[in-house]
């Protein structure tokens, strides 16, 4: 299961140099508007300190990260949701992704051009958001001409459940609101709203690409996003293109990490970028691990043990017996399945287990 987020902003933000560096491709990077038009299409792993781990210990044959693509979407303008700068075809690639990364210019160059002629992230965020809600407002609208007619004259059960939610959305919207403010109590209403695919309604980061200065601590921009979104669904994630771009060009580990902490980082930009759109999702890892192979598995908050192991093939899930658990700490521990087994630290699970974070787990089912 491919996580899929999408990058979007005004033009000129940095949204094509942030791609390369977290797809190590290449797309057009121009200081003019509108440099990307198709999206670019890439895809990275997701760092997981843990995998690198296990492989240590099993020595697998191979080893397979989980995976994230990213898109990056030509740049967003005003009138973008009635079609300017060629704005309905990107918003209709903003619709095919799960996430929306929402890179906003947070530093000075005189050199770099500004569609609006100066620097305002929050003011390019109200543009973008409003362009999404002006076109999810459509398509609400018209999905309840339809609706409204199976609800009334049909006696369509469904049909009335939808209209609710679709009014519901229409309310918000209306308000210069995102939908995902919207929130639905019962699983059939959430069902429902997620089949309407609304552009407001997906997981949002901001991404506030400072300059080298701002890198580690911000700087005025940064904060006044901050409070522009305190009352969202949101996150912030602050990151310098520019540092980002020089780090992806150096190849040995230890000449990136005294770069890191030359400038007062951890870790890079784009590893919190990947890891923070991971659980933006909601999405969890277990482990497969042995000698053949270890792998990373991407599930969603929640899922039980035959929806894991559906995710390594359906069979396993139509099949589901039982699973075999280890706990990644205890794995780590004891250093190896057949130690966990005989501390009876291997656990065995039926079809309601709630998959953990990190748990390693090997799955018997018959079809």
């Amino acid at each position: 299961m491919a996580l899929r987020c999408g990058i979007v902003g005004l033009p000129n933000v940095g949204k094509s140099t942030l791609f390369n560096c977290i797809s190590s491709s290449k797309a057009q990077a121009a200081n003019f508007p509108f440099c990307t038009i198709e999206p670019n299409v890439g895809s990275t792993t997701v760092p997981d300190e843990r995998l690198n781990v296990l492989t240590e210990m099993c020595h697998p044959k191979r080893t397979i990260p989980a995976t994230v693509e990213i898109v990056d979407i030509a740049g967003l303008v005003k009138g973008a949701s009635q079609g300017e700068g060629l704005g309905n075809q990107f918003l209709a690639n903003i619709r095919e992704t799960d996430a929306i990364l929402h890179v906003l210019r947070c530093f000075d160059d005189p050199n770099v051009t500004h569609v609006d002629g100066n620097v305002d992230p929050v003011r390019d965020k109200e543009v973008i958001d409003t362009e999404l809600q002006i076109k999810d407002l459509d398509t609400v609208t018209n999905r309840i001409a339809k609706v409204q007619k199976q609800a009334q004259t049909g006696g369509d059960k469904q049909a009335k459940k939808a209209l609710d939610v679709l009014l519901r959305y229409k309310e918000v919207l209306e308000q210069g609101r995102n939908a995902r403010e919207v929130s639905f109590d019962t699983p059939d209403e959430r069902k429902i709203a997620r089949e309407f695919c609304l552009l407001t309604d997906k997981p949002v980061l901001y991404v506030c690409n400072v300059d080298e200065a701002a890198a580690a601590t911000g700087n005025a921009y940064v904060e006044a996003v901050r409070q522009a979104v305190s009352g969202e669904q949101a996150q912030i994630l602050v990151i310098s293109a520019k540092i980002e771009s020089e780090i992806a060009e150096l190849e040995d580990p230890e000449e990136r990490a005294m770069f890191l902490e030359e400038i007062g980082l951890k870790e890079s930009g784009v590893v919190r970028l990947i890891q923070a759109a991971y659980a933006l999702l909601g999405l969890r890892t277990f482990f497969t691990a042995g000698a053949d192979e270890c792998r990373a598995w991407t599930i969603h908050v929640g899922d039980k043990a035959p929806q894991a192991a559906g995710v390594i093939h359906t069979d396993f899930e139509k099949g589901f017996i039982r699973a075999e658990v280890i706990k990644y700490a205890d794995f780590v521990k004891l250093g190896s399945e057949s130690a966990c087994r005989a501390a009876g630290k291997l656990g065995s699970e039926g079809k309601e287990y709630v998959v953990e974070d990190g748990d390693i787990m090997h799955f018997l089912f018959n079809v």
